[in-house]
């Protein structure tokens, strides 16, 4: 009988997560310094080079302990699967991607607020494992409903509900998802 072991299965999700607990713990270190300067896109002079770290670096940040859980818990969920499907390397290159057109929303259209979390991420991955079992000719009908429950109800969040959540980057999240996944359907 083989031994078990703990196998490090999806490198990319995993890292991801530990990365963010370690930007949560160390802004708890630093009174909030490094999230605010690192992991949190707001507008800020070009000349700052924190901008462009800013600018992806907004995933790794959560402004709580319960942000980071909620986030991380659909993210462990979803993630592994869909780094099996894709590959770690396409993965990352989606997670990279959403983050920066977040970051850049975020930076261009919202001068006034700050965005920190990877929702946008979670979003992302959501939609795009709704089209992961995509054939040839058809539209997944997972694909519909989540458009129609989880984006629709950011839509109608972002019109009636007035928090500090970021249903914008949720929007934007989904639709990375959707382009990315229709793209690395037909390639």
């Amino acid at each position: 009988m083989k031994k078990l072991h703990i196998q490090y299965n999806s490198p990319v999700v995993l890292s991801f997560a530990l990365l963010s607990l370690a930007a949560l713990l160390l802004g708890r270190l630093t009174g909030g310094w490094t999230t605010h300067t690192l992991f949190c896109v707001y507008r800020a002079p070009l000349t700052d080079s924190f901008t462009y770290i800013r600018m992806v670096g907004h995933v790794l940040g959560h402004a709580g302990y319960a942000h980071y859980i909620s986030n991380m818990t659909l993210l462990l969920v979803i993630g592994p699967p869909l780094e099996e499907k894709y590959g770690s390397g396409r993965l990352l290159g989606c997670i990279l991607f959403t983050a920066l057109v977040s970051g850049l929303v975020q930076f261009l259209f919202f001068p006034g607020s700050a965005l920190l979390g990877a929702s946008g991420i979670v979003f992302m991955m959501i939609v795009l494992s709704s089209l992961a079992g995509m054939r040839e000719g058809a539209i997944p009908l997972t694909l519909i409903l989540v458009v129609f429950i989880y984006l629709g109800g950011e839509i109608v969040d972002a019109v009636t509900v007035r928090d500090n959540v970021s249903q914008l980057t949720h929007i934007v999240g989904g639709l990375c998802g959707a382009g990315l996944g229709f793209a690395m359907k037909r390639n």
